[in-house]
Order: C-alpha cells, then structure tokens, then sequence
C-alpha cells in the first residue's frame, strides 16, 4: 500500500513537470503623464517664503522604480485675491523652488504648469492647523501591551469642520504613517493619535525602540484634499488583501487645459503644518 501511495504521488509530480507551459500575459501600457508634487506647506513659526515643487513623468508599473524629473517647464502660484505671482526657479532635476511665497490662511491660491506645449492648472485654499498640544509615550494605548507607542495630542476648534491629515516618520525609515482625520464626531474635542509599531516578519517592520526618533507632522486641510488622501491610504493598506477592492485610478485637482484628455497625476494641497520630533526612552 505504500509503494502504491509513493508511486502514485510521483506520477502526478511528473505530470505537472511535463505540462508546464510558459504563459505570457500582455499587460497594457499607458503614455506617460505628468506627475505633479505640489505640496505647500507653511510651518508654524516660520515665514514659508521658501517652497518647492516637484515635475515628474509616471512610468511603466513593472519598469525600475527610477524618477523621470521633468525639467525646462514654467511653474507658478497666484494669490487669487490681489494676482500677485510667485514665479519658481528651475533646478534642472525635476524641483522648482521660491523663495517669496507668501502664505495667507482662508487665501484662494492658483497653481499653473506651463510644460510641452500643454498648461496646467489647480486651485486650493490655504488650510490652517491648530497647535499640537503634548507628544508623549506609553506601551497601553495600543494592540501590543508591551510595545512602545508615542501618542499625538491637540484639540480640535468646535463648530468647525476640520480636516486633518498626520504624517509620522521614524528616521531610518524609507516612507513615511499617514492618518487621514476629520472632526465630524469629535468637534471641539481633544483628539489623540496612536502610532504603534509590531514586529512583522513579512515586512521588516519592527518595534520602536528607546532612541528610535519619529518626525511628527500635523497638517490642516482642506476637503477635497482629505477624500483624496483618504482613497489612496485606503488603497495602499489593502495592498495583496484577499478580499480588498481593486485600486482605481485617483485623480487629484490638477488638470490640462489644453487637452483635458491628457490629465496629470498628483495634488496642489496648501496647509499649515505643525511639526514635532519625539525620541523615545
């Protein structure tokens, strides 16, 4: 009976053996699009003349992940209230900078990209942020009783719909937590943010540790904004699930002008941004 099991189990290894196939599968392809980082963002305490934006091309999903900087373009912001222009400079990688920003909360800002014959334009309004109100440590608040966790308090204003979205990087890191917030059942409370991490094999990723230090930053934002940032959060943390919807193609505010059709990618997003750096103990 063994014999019979044994032999009956390497004959089948040897079919599959002998039937393998090599199959190719076509995946489509697109024409590139430009990639448009435009993230101004005004830190409290500080005049934020000095922002920069980014150009870029997308690439092929399977290609090398290898930036494709655009370079030679026009990039300008205008305050929508008296026209007055910030002119950006080109660095000839991709970055376009100022130095005369100007910030003004509640101000209607339009960003305009001259690039390749085509323009594009977005519009977004300057978001404030209230202040961070304590950053600490504790090891109870999260799912791992043992695990360090640094916790985020600030109060939120009330009878304000506020939007927020919190960016947590510990350094060492390649990418940055992000948490997409809104006050819609908590206004005028005190809000707090957990940010625990687990050992995971599969990953890589591992506890926080005594020294380990984490850049905080806590952005007001608009709504328009937050939806976006919420679709791809959502798409990202679903990636490989079983059971999760297949990621959709999320556009952002910008659009082409000349040919509506050859939309870009990316998001002008202008917020005000309240930073801390915690180093655990």
């Amino acid at each position: 009976m063994n014999r019979f099991i044994l032999l009956f189990v390497l004959l089948i290894a040897l079919g599959f053996s002998s039937c393998t196939d090599v199959i190719e599968v076509e995946v489509p392809t697109a024409p590139p699009r430009l990639v448009i980082e435009a993230s101004v963002d005004w830190q409290k305490g500080t005049s934020g003349n000095f922002q920069r934006i980014k150009l870029s091309t997308s690439t092929p999903f399977f290609e090398n992940l290898q930036e494709s900087p655009v370079t030679g373009a026009q990039v300008k912001i205008t305050n929508d209230n008296d026209g007055t222009e910030f002119m950006f400079q080109d660095e000839n990688n991709g970055s376009y900078f100022t130095a005369s920003f100007v910030p003004v909360i509640g101000q209607s800002y339009t960003l305009q990209v001259d690039h390749d014959g085509e323009t594009y334009i977005a519009r977004e309004t300057m978001t404030p942020v209230v202040k961070i109100d304590s950053v600490f440590q504790s090891t109870e608040n999260g799912f791992d009783q043992d695990a360090l966790e640094v916790n985020v308090l600030f109060t939120d204003p009330a009878n304000v719909p506020n939007f927020y979205l919190a960016k947590f990087l510990r350094r060492g890191d390649l990418l940055p937590t992000l948490f997409d917030i809104k006050d819609e059942f908590t206004d005028g409370n005190q809000l707090k943010i957990i940010y625990e991490r687990l050992d995971n094999e599969d990953t890589g990723e591992k506890e926080f540790e005594p020294g380990d230090v984490v850049e905080i930053d806590l952005n007001g934002v608009s709504s328009p904004y937050y939806d976006f940032m919420r679709l791809l959060i959502e798409q990202s943390g679903n990636s490989g699930n079983l059971f999760s919807t297949i990621p959709a193609e999320i556009k952002g505010n910008c659009i082409n002008v000349t040919d509506p059709d050859h939309y870009p990618y990316g998001y002008f997003r202008l917020t005000e941004v309240d930073k801390r750096v915690y180093t655990f103990q």
